[in-house]
């Protein structure tokens, strides 16, 4: 087994492994811009004219789900609390068949666009803009993120140039989106889960190697603790146990795949309901082949650094650093394998974003262009897709770079935004579920459900859950003593992910932050939607009673 030497750095050949991926993606976009007659009407340019197949939605599901925060923080999760997060596996199964057997036979059976279109349909037109606008919100803030975090993770690690990341990738993204609309969105992804599971594979691969084999590595996370896959406390407190991720993140995943837009778009875009289906269920073998690979890494990830922390031992300044810092340091030998990985991030981001900006363009247009210009035509609206593609492109990249400057707004924003989805999963199952839910019930119960996700996400910033609910697992640099690690010590700007700013110190703890501010940040959302569900009952009942009332009085 080898000892870790100084990591290595990014060299020509690396660079031209990432270039290469960007210019495959933008020739992709280029070539459904002009195949089959191009994009003639906004249902081909938003819906890939509804003649899709199961297998590239299926890895496009995969790769918008997959973003670069997967990529980088799932195997320093694994690395820093153990491999409880492959339970993740069990609701995978538990939302591919909540949104294929409830959400997915009713939109598809509409025939609509945007999801909010069934939001009018079944309760007003209100209600539908309320749904739109905290969408767009949520969805532009969370791209934002979702380019900044990883360009910023790998530039500290890698010297990558930061700025020109966020903008190529921010340009190019735009660039197929408007071009190519929804098959470019698909068919990049579907090239881009290779990249994924290429860069994965290489980390594996030489990982194993220098270790001295796979059983070395489950051997070496054995012994440190980190193969704790069985918790099956039931406090809701506890940040991950068997129960929080099963239950809340049903909840939370189940909000992204059951009825967010930029998911739906691409399964209701599937030539018939079974195909559609079928793209689910496929994806869910991707979903779980994506969940093993990045386990598999922060295990690797342990196994190499048990002795010697890069984390503690100030070689990285944030846990996001911790995977671009083991691939440069065991493939420093492979010139363009570095390259690849960092490829491999930016496809989750690419996927990511050019899903969101096709979403967007897609809510854009059908909830708040098309019902106010009726007499617009088919080629009109195609070009209007195609320039709130370039708009909204635009403001992602802005977000990016207004995300640098928000620094510990930053992890608030991303669990904010993450809990929108709870309230809005709650207003379509209260459409879907509850036949009697009126449009009062419904704008009530999403302004409750709203108010109560963000007060515990807002109180849960401020003054953090304290260590024995997030059980983060002992980390040791008893082994930093050789001459390797005073070779490399990154000189590295604070990452600005902390809540520093956000977070009150010195406080005195009151039974409200030891409770409900550290409830697991998996259950924010089911809060949002069972809320949301709860009160839309509740008010629905009187209010439907009083106005059947008035209507029996007023015809008599």
């Amino acid at each position: 087994m080898d000892m870790p030497r100084g990591i290595g750095t990014f060299v020509v050949w690396d660079y031209v492994v990432f270039a290469g991926m960007l210019v495959i993606s933008a020739a992709i976009g280029i070539y459904y811009a002009f195949a089959g007659g191009g994009q003639q009407t906004s249902k081909d340019f938003l819906m890939g004219g509804r003649r899709m197949t199961a297998v590239p939605v299926a890895l496009s599901l995969t790769a918008s789900f997959m973003s670069a925060v997967t990529v980088l923080g799932t195997p320093s999760e694994v690395y820093r609390f153990g491999a409880i997060f492959s339970i993740f596996a069990f609701t995978y199964f538990f939302v591919v068949v909540i949104s294929a057997e409830v959400f997915l036979p009713v939109f598809y059976k509409l025939g609509i666009t945007s999801t909010y279109e069934y939001l009018e349909l079944r309760f007003n037109k209100c209600v539908r803009l309320c749904g739109t606008v905290l969408f767009i919100v949520q969805t532009i803030l969370y791209t934002g993120i979702v380019i900044y975090a990883p360009a910023l993770a790998l530039n500290q690690v890698t010297g990558f140039d930061l700025w020109g990341a966020v903008v190529a990738t921010g340009v190019v993204c735009t660039f197929y989106c408007t071009l190519g609309g929804l098959k470019a969105v698909i068919w990049t992804d579907v090239f881009q889960v290779g990249i994924m599971v290429a860069g994965f594979a290489s980390v594996i691969i030489q990982a194993a190697v220098i270790q001295g084999g796979i059983s070395t590595i489950l051997n070496d996370a054995y012994n440190g603790g980190r193969l704790n896959f069985w918790n099956f406390n039931p406090n809701p407190l506890q940040r991950h146990t068997f129960w929080t991720i099963i239950i809340g993140g049903t909840f939370t995943w189940s909000s992204i795949y059951g009825v967010n837009q930029s998911q739906v778009q691409r399964y209701i875009s599937c030539k018939s309901r079974f195909q559609a289906k079928l793209s689910l269920y496929i994806n869910l073998v991707g979903l779980w082949a994506i969940l093993t690979c990045s386990v598999f890494c922060g295990l690797a990830l342990y196994s190499r650094y048990r002795d010697c922390d890069p984390w503690t031992a100030k070689k990285v300044s944030a846990p996001d650093q911790l995977m671009p810092y083991l691939v440069l340091d065991i493939l420093q030998d492979y010139p363009g394998l570095p390259g690849l990985f960092v490829a491999c991030a930016y496809s989750g981001t690419l996927s990511t974003v050019s899903s969101s900006i096709n979403a967007l363009a897609a809510v854009t247009v059908e909830d708040l262009i098309k019902p106010y210009f009726r007499s617009l035509s088919e080629r009109s609206l195609s070009w209007i897709s195609q320039g709130m593609s370039v708009v909204y492109g635009a403001l992602c990249i802005g977000m990016a770079a207004l995300a640098s400057l928000m620094g510990a707004l930053l992890q608030a924003a991303l669990s904010i935004f993450g809990m929108v989805g709870g309230p809005l999963m709650g207003l379509f199952a209260l459409g879907i579920l509850v036949p009697f839910a009126n449009s009062i019930g419904a704008l009530v119960g999403l302004m409750a459900g709203f108010a109560t996700s963000l007060w515990v996400g807002i109180g849960a910033q401020m003054y953090p859950p304290l260590p024995e609910r997030t059980l983060p697992l002992q980390l040791d640099i008893q082994g930093c003593n050789s001459t390797y690690n005073e070779t490399n010590l990154m000189t590295t700007t604070e990452m600005p992910f902390t809540t520093g700013v956000f977070q009150i110190h010195n406080v005195q703890r009151t039974p409200l932050m030891d409770n409900w501010y550290s409830l697991s940040y998996l259950y924010f959302s089911t809060v949002g939607t069972l809320v949301t569900l709860l009160v839309g009952i509740l008010v629905s009942l009187p209010t439907g009673l009083l106005c059947g009332i008035f209507f029996h009085l007023l015809f008599q």
